[in-house]
């Protein structure tokens, strides 16, 4: 129970409104400040008895975000006005018109991309997520603020997502590391992304991170006391050489960490990089590269250096405007060390990212450098598609705008960027569209390629056409950039529209065929059955002959095939009609969350343990309605991430039920030290002592190294993990990892 000071509460709103004053105070004047202050009092008083489901006064939420803003992002007073305001016009009597009136055009223009969207349900895509992400970016115009206070709110709500339920930790814990993270990453806001991406892990992978973060806690004395060892001497010949530095460290992300100890198969003493030594130069903007290769070669002249380490991001700088110099030195202790160079304008941008552009004031038209004009121009690009679903634009946004990028040369030497993983489709459409219509291959770096082929950086890319080519639904498996996905999509609509009133009249003799009503209801069941998104699709599909009686009868027969071989425990009573099974699984959950407890009854429910990540019992698991069953994936699992982020409405809350006496399939692999006897002591420790029935064994050895994978039937997750730690403990097993 929340008990409530009221007294205590006043004194905490107005130290958090003086903290964000405080913050901005010396780059505002008093008129802005006057500003700042007008909408606190609207948005104290409009959101006055109102409480967060914490428990907390509503204020405290847009307070917080103000101050992120202030504070991490050294946004000015227009940002800090939106972020007070950002929830006033949805969940309080005012309007947008009335923000208009007192702060202006650009206040309220960033208020309404900032407001909540409400879940306006999208049947075609069935994502809300997808379409209120969408929308934000429809609302972000060319002001890049809209979606800097966005993140600054995605980042207080992921702060508090303790009081919310464990489905909507889920889906809000996906959704942020599916779009947010990488949002931010791209945008260089290095210190919001890793906080958003340890916050969204701790949900999502609980066990992984909480594991991580006690073993961080419990080397920190040591790893002060190594670190202060390593910076004393580079601090005596900085100091010595006359410069005017900051010397400190960080540690690395627990995501980041745990990306590496199961990418990478290592344990986590094993990582070299837990943190990195920042050396940050104050000096003049003109000499400030001259002055990072000076300490880079005093650096490795103490300490001898990992060359394939090296990295410089002076010269071309990362995408979100991130300059550097990286290197990998061996310390006195016998480990290697990451040390980054860089001046405190570049750290500036490698904290703060696009942010650092507004150089701490704002003018009525948020000014970008041309890079972060040319980012919103894709954006804008992808927004300009009428015929991209929400589920598609996402896709394509998370493909295209926030993926690292190439360079690559036309014959005559001109440069065009594109997504990492291009091909030479993509390039033809970037282009001309005509020239991406009739590509037919290419000529890269003089040979001849096919239209898949992947570009490198540097490439030199010369497009072959032919006046019979023309774009196929194949094509948009091989291309990744907005232009060319929108131009082909819209090439293939054009075409099948030629065939639209013969597969419409088509259809209609179908339907009298099949003795079916040819009305809008059955043409939409049937467009969802067929899995077209529009009616353009499926009078072609008609024309084409894809679509025959046989499937149409299928499809309005669903329902009685499906009865025949699944059976319910507790089926519906006759007088509530016929329903479907996904009408009666949605009802259950609706009456009865808890019911669904997988294992309880294999019955009760449809379910299926997903292929991709083989949950075991003592896994988290989460359950998600797909297709008339339930898929249950390990909460880890990136496929589930990628569904829960688009498809929150679908997730069930499911978990395990003791005394499980089921088994199942599960898969290790394993490396190691080749020796005689080890493949018999393997599979002594497997079936004889963990009595585990084993299912295929598969071992190549080369050079006295061996490599091999076991699949076995096992009960749950725990015991997986014991024969793992007695795997790993024979003589000669270097590495064990679950598959």
């Amino acid at each position: 129970m929340y008990i409530v000071d009221e007294e205590l509460e006043r004194k905490e709103i107005l130290y958090k409104y003086k903290r964000i004053l405080s913050a901005v105070y010396n780059r505002t004047t008093k008129q802005e400040r006057l500003m700042i202050r007008k909408a606190f009092t609207i948005a104290n008083n409009a959101h006055s008895g109102v409480r967060r489901k914490s428990g907390e006064p509503y204020i405290y939420h847009p307070l917080e975000v103000a101050r992120i803003a202030a504070e991490d992002l050294g946004l000015g007073y227009i940002s800090l006005c939106c972020a007070l305001l950002h929830d006033v016009v949805e969940d309080t009597e005012y309007t947008l018109e009335d923000i208009q009136n007192i702060f202006g055009d650009k206040v309220a223009h960033i208020v309404d991309g900032l407001t909540k969207i409400q879940d306006v349900f999208d049947y075609n895509t069935k994502s809300i997520q997808s379409e209120n992400f969408k929308k934000i970016l429809i609302s972000m115009g060319d002001d890049v603020r809209v979606i800097l206070l966005k993140l600054c709110d995605r980042l207080h709500n992921m702060r508090t997502l303790d009081s919310m339920s464990e489905k909507k930790q889920l889906k809000i814990a996906s959704e942020t590391q599916f779009l947010y993270v990488p949002l931010a990453h791209r945008l260089g806001l290095y210190k919001i992304k890793s906080e958003l991406e340890d916050l969204a892990t701790k949900y999502i992978n609980p066990k992984a991170y909480y594991t991580i973060q006690e073993k961080l806690k419990d080397t920190e004395e040591e790893r002060q006391t190594f670190i202060a060892d390593f910076c004393k001497p580079i601090n005596e010949k900085l100091k010595e050489k006359g410069y005017n530095f900051t010397l400190s460290h960080r540690v690395k992300s627990i995501t980041s960490i745990l990306g590496k100890i199961e990418k990478k198969n290592v344990k986590f003493e094993e990582i070299y990089d837990i943190f990195a030594i920042r050396i940050i130069l104050n000096v003049p903007s003109e000499i400030e590269k001259s002055s990072c290769y000076d300490v880079y070669g005093l650096i490795v002249s103490m300490y001898e250096e990992r060359k394939d380490r090296y990295r410089n991001w002076l010269t071309k700088p990362k995408n979100n405007g991130y300059e550097a110099l990286h290197t990998t030195v061996m310390s006195k202790a016998g480990k290697w060390v990451e040390v980054q160079i860089r001046s405190s304008r570049m750290d500036e941008i490698a904290e703060k990212g696009v942010a650092a552009h507004y150089l701490y004031k704002e003018v009525e038209e948020g000014e970008l450098d041309p890079g972060m004009d040319s980012w919103l121009s894709k954006i804008r690009d992808l927004l300009d598609n009428p015929t991209t679903s929400a589920i598609e634009f996402v896709n394509d946004f998370k493909m295209n705008i926030i993926a690292d990028e190439i360079t690559v040369f036309t014959p005559k030497g001109k440069s065009i960027t594109l997504p990492y993983g291009s091909s030479v489709l993509d390039f033809a459409f970037n282009i001309h569209t005509e020239l991406g219509l009739k590509c037919i291959g290419a000529k890269v770096n003089y040979k001849v390629v096919p239209i898949d082929y992947k570009l490198h950086a540097a490439d030199q890319v010369e497009i072959i056409t032919s006046s019979i080519a023309k774009p196929e639904e194949s094509w948009l498996k091989l291309v990744r950039t907005p232009k060319a996905i929108q131009e082909i999509r819209r090439a293939i609509k054009a075409f099948k529209e030629q065939f639209k009133e013969e597969g419409e009249e088509l259809l209609k003799q179908l339907f009298t065929q099949t003795k079916t009503e040819y009305k809008k209801d059955n043409i939409i069941k049937l467009q969802h059955y067929v899995s077209c998104d529009n009616l353009v699709d499926l009078y072609y599909k008609v024309y084409n002959k894809e679509i025959d009686k046989h499937v149409i009868q299928s499809c309005f027969n669903k329902e009685e095939k499906k009865s025949s071989f699944i059976f319910l425990k507790n089926p519906l009573k006759k007088n509530k009609g016929n329903i479907t099974l996904s009408e009666q699984i949605s009802q259950t959950i609706q009456e009865n969350p808890e019911k669904v407890l997988l294992n309880q009854d294999v019955e009760s429910l449809p379910y299926v343990t997903a292929k991709c990540c083989n949950p075991l019992p003592g896994d988290d698991i989460v359950g998600l309605i797909k297709d008339g069953c339930i898929d249950v994936h390990r909460t880890s699992c990136p496929k589930a991430v990628d569904e829960m982020s688009k498809y929150g409405n679908h997730i069930i809350k499911a978990k395990w039920r003791e005394n499980e006496k089921i088994t199942f399939l599960a898969g290790i692999k394993i490396q190691g030290i080749d020796r005689k006897g080890l493949l018999q002591e393997l599979a002594r420790v497997i079936s004889e002592v963990w009595n585990i029935n084993m299912r295929s064994l598969a071992m190549e050895s080369s050079e006295g190294i061996f490599e091999g994978s076991i699949m076995m039937y096992i009960s749950n997750a725990d015991s997986l993990n014991q024969l793992m730690d007695n795997i790993s403990k024979i003589d000669g097993i270097e590495s064990v990892k679950r598959m």
